[in-house]
C-alpha cells in the first residue's frame, strides 16, 4: 500500500517569491507573515529586508519598521552597495527625527553623509539635501534651508528618482509657502502629489507627498483645494489597499467637517483617525487630529478637556497656540492670554502662515488687554501676508481682525463695514461658526452706533446659531449681551448674591523676593488654580482684581464651599502665597454680568480685614449658609458703612 504523499513545505527561495508578490499587490499582511518566515529560514538580503520593513509599517509596526531598516543598512554595506546603504541611512536618519530622537538621528545623517564622501552625485545625495534642508529649517537658518532643498529638488530630477523628486518638490514648496512665495510653493506640492495619486510613487512616498499637500492647504485655509486632495488620497487609498494614511486624510478631512459646523460627527471622525494611526509614528498628523479636537472643545466650553488636547499636542510637536492662549482669554486671564499669544509670535520669526495662524487671536486678545496699537499691527501683518495668496477665509478672517480694531479705534461705522463683508465671506466658505461670531461682533458694533433694534436682531441670530452648535460660551456671552441690553432700557436688576473678594497678602514684598520670571510662574498657577475652583463651585468670576478676584454665588453655602476649596488647594501645593477671603450675601445692582452696590463694597472691605490663609465672612453669609463651623465672631468697623459689621472666621483646616 503506498504512503500518502507528504505535503512539501514552502522553501526560502518560495517564502522571498511569495513575500514579493505579496508586496507587489499590496497585502501587507500577507507579506509580513511570509517575510517574517522567510527571516527565520535563512538571512534576507538588503532589498528583502527593505521589502519587509515596508510591509511592517503598514500593519501598524513601525518601531519594527525602523529595526529592519537598520539591518537592510548592515545588508547592504554587505552586498558592498554603499549607495543604497547611504540612502537608507539618511532614512532612518529622518525616522528618527519624526520622532523626536534628534541625537540619534544625526547620527545616522552623519554615517549616510560619511558615506557618499567621494560618490558620484545622485539620488542619495538628494536625500542628503533633504535631510540638510529639514535640519536647517529646524534650527532657523532659512536661508540655507531653501538652498539645501532646491539642491535636493534638482539632484532628484537629474538622478530621476520618483520618490525622491516628490519629496524634495515637497518640502522645497513647504518652505516657498512659509517664507512668502505661495503660489510657487503650492505648485511644486501639487506636481509631486499629482505623481503620489498618479501610482507613480511608493506607497510611503505617495503618503508622505498627499499629508504635506492637505496640510498645507489646511494652513491656507484654503478649504476647497484641501477637500479635492483628500478625496484623490483617499481614493489612491482605497486602490491601493493602504490602511495607514486614511488615518491622515480622516483628520483632514474631519477639520473641513468641523468648519461646517458638524462637530460631533467631526469628533467621531478625529478619534477614529487616531485609532488608525496609533502604531505608525506619525507625530504630526495625530498632533494636528489632537490639536483640532482641542479646538472643539474649546468651542463647546469644555476648557479643561480642551487643554489636555492642546497640551498633548504639543508634546507630539505641533504649537498648542492659539488655542491654549484663546482659553486663558476666555477664563478672564488676560494677561497670562497676552504672554501665551506674543511669545508665539516671537518664535515664529520667518513662517508666514505660522503666524497667520497665531494673529486674528493677537488682535483680539490685545484688544482685551487694551493694547489697541499691538492689535492694529497685527491685524496689519495679517493683511500683508495674505496679499500673497487669497481665499475667501483668509480675507474674511481679515476684515474680522481688522473690524475689530476699527471698533477699538471708536471707527464704529468702519467696523460695520468690515464685519459685514467679513460674514459674506463666511458664508462662502460655509462656516457657520464663524458667521455667528461675525454677527455678534457686527451687533456690538449696531450698539455703538445706536441702533440697538439692529443690534438685537443680530446678537439673537448669532445666540441661535451658537445654541445650535453647542458652542456655549458664546451662545451664553451673547444671552448676557441681550440681557445687560435690556436692563439698560429698563434699568439695573436686583438679585441677591454672595460676594468673594480673594487677595494673595503681601504680593508686592513677594514678587521681589521671587524675581518677574518665578512670580509670574507662581501667579499664573495662583489664577488657573482660584478659577479652577470656582467654575467647579459654581461662582462667576465678575473680574480680575489684580492679585485676587471678585466673584459672585447663587448661593452662601456654594461660595464658603469653594472657599474653602481654594485654601486646602494652596495649602496641598505649598506655594509661598497666602490668599485672605472675604465673604458678605446681600442684595445688589446687577447690569449684565457686573455688580454694583454697598453690599459689593462692604464684600470688599471684609476681605481687606481677613489675614493670610483666612475665611471671614459676615453674619448674613453664615446666617443664609447654615451649619458652617466658625470661629472669633466679632464686630468690625468697615470704611463706608455707618454701622458695625458681624464677622467669623470659617474654619477650613
Amino acid at each position: 500500500m503506498t504512503e500518502p504523499a507528504t505535503p512539501t513545505e514552502p522553501t526560502s527561495a518560495d517564502s522571498l517569491l511569495a513575500g514579493r508578490a505579496a508586496i507587489a499587490r499590496h497585502a501587507w499582511g500577507e507579506a509580513f507573515d511570509v517575510f517574517s518566515r522567510a527571516d527565520q529560514e535563512s538571512s534576507l538580503s538588503g532589498a528583502d529586508l527593505e521589502s519587509f520593513s515596508q510591509a511592517a509599517f503598514f500593519t501598524g509596526k513601525a518601531p519594527l519598521g525602523i529595526e529592519l531598516k537598520e539591518r537592510a543598512f548592515k545588508a547592504h554595506l554587505g552586498e558592498e552597495d554603499e549607495i543604497q546603504a547611504a540612502y537608507l541611512a539618511l532614512d532612518i536618519a529622518h525616522d528618527y527625527g519624526m520622532t523626536g530622537r534628534i541625537s540619534i538621528a544625526s547620527a545616522w545623517l552623519r554615517r549616510g553623509e560619511k558615506l557618499l564622501e567621494g560618490k558620484p552625485e545622485g539620488y542619495a545625495h538628494a536625500y542628503l539635501a533633504l535631510d540638510l534642508s529639514e535640519a536647517a529649517r529646524s534650527a532657523g537658518n532659512i536661508d540655507e534651508a531653501l538652498a539645501q532643498a532646491e539642491k535636493a529638488v534638482k539632484l532628484a530630477t537629474t538622478a530621476r528618482h520618483p520618490d525622491m523628486q516628490a519629496a524634495a518638490l515637497t518640502n522645497f514648496g513647504s518652505l516657498r509657502i512659509a517664507t512668502g512665495a505661495t503660489s510657487d510653493g503650492i505648485a511644486m506640492m501639487e506636481e509631486a502629489s499629482v505623481a503620489a495619486v498618479n501610482g507613480e510613487l511608493s506607497p510611503i512616498a505617495t503618503g508622505v507627498a498627499c499629508c504635506r499637500m492637505i496640510a498645507a492647504c489646511r494652513d491656507l485655509t484654503d478649504y476647497r483645494r484641501a477637500t479635492e486632495w483628500t478625496e484623490a488620497t483617499e481614493q489612491w487609498c482605497e486602490r491601493q489597499s493602504v490602511a495607514g494614511f486614511p488615518g491622515v486624510c480622516r483628520i483632514h478631512r474631519a477639520e473641513v467637517v468641523a468648519i461646517g459646523g458638524a462637530w460631533d460627527r467631526a469628533e467621531i471622525e478625529l478619534r477614529q483617525a487616531a485609532d488608525e494611526l496609533v502604531g505608525y509614528n506619525a507625530n504630526m498628523p495625530l498632533a494636528d487630529g489632537v490639536y483640532a479636537l482641542g479646538e472643539i472643545h474649546r468651542l463647546k466650553g469644555d476648557f479643561e478637556g480642551a487643554e489636555a488636547a492642546f497640551r498633548q499636542a504639543n508634546g507630539l510637536g505641533r504649537t498648542p497656540q492659539p488655542g491654549l492662549a484663546l482659553i486663558r482669554l476666555a477664563e478672564g486671564n488676560v494677561k497670562n492670554a497676552a504672554a501665551a499669544i506674543n511669545s508665539a509670535l516671537g518664535d515664529e520669526t520667518w513662517d508666514q502662515w505660522a503666524r497667520v495662524r497665531l494673529l486674528p487671536a493677537q488682535v483680539e486678545i490685545a484688544i482685551a488687554v487694551g493694547d489697541v496699537g499691538l492689535a492694529r499691527r497685527a491685524a496689519e501683518e495679517l493683511g500683508k501676508i495674505i496679499e500673497t495668496y487669497k481665499s475667501p477665509a483668509l480675507e474674511a478672517g481679515r476684515r474680522q481682525a481688522l473690524g475689530r480694531v476699527l471698533l477699538a479705534e471708536g471707527d464704529a461705522t468702519s467696523a460695520a463695514t468690515e464685519f459685514r463683508g467679513a460674514i459674506r465671506d463666511w458664508r462662502e466658505v460655509g462656516a457657520p461658526y464663524e458667521i455667528a461670531k461675525g454677527r455678534a461682533l457686527l451687533a456690538r458694533t449696531l450698539r455703538a452706533l445706536d441702533d440697538e433694534e439692529a443690534a438685537d436682531l443680530e446678537l439673537s441670530a448669532a445666540r441661535d446659531e451658537f445654541q445650535r452648535l453647542g458652542a456655549q460660551p458664546d451662545a451664553a456671552a451673547a444671552e448676557k449681551e441681550l440681557r445687560a441690553a435690556a436692563d439698560r432700557r429698563t434699568g439695573p436688576l436686583t438679585t441677591r448674591k454672595t460676594f468673594m473678594f480673594t487677595d494673595i497678602v503681601g504680593s508686592t514684598n513677594l514678587a521681589e523676593l521671587l524675581g518677574d520670571e518665578a512670580w509670574e510662574r507662581l501667579l499664573r498657577w495662583h489664577d488657573d488654580t482660584l478659577r479652577a475652583q470656582v467654575r467647579k463651585g459654581g461662582g462667576q468670576v465678575v473680574n480680575s482684581t489684580g492679585d485676587g478676584f471678585f466673584v459672585a454665588f447663587d448661593t452662601a453655602r456654594e461660595a464658603i464651599d469653594c472657599a474653602i476649596a481654594i485654601q486646602r488647594a494652596i495649602a496641598a501645593h505649598r506655594t509661598d502665597i497666602e490668599v485672605r477671603i472675604g465673604l458678605h450675601s446681600a442684595e445688589a445692582n446687577q447690569r449684565g454680568d457686573d455688580f454694583s452696590g454697598v453690599g459689593v463694597h462692604l464684600a470688599a472691605r471684609v476681605a481687606a480685614l481677613a489675614t493670610g490663609g483666612e475665611i471671614l465672612a459676615t453674619a448674613e453669609t453664615l446666617a443664609d449658609a447654615g451649619d458652617v463651623a466658625s470661629s472669633g465672631s466679632h464686630e468690625a468697623s468697615v470704611k463706608g458703612v455707618a454701622a458695625p459689621v458681624t464677622v467669623a472666621a470659617v474654619t477650613w483646616v
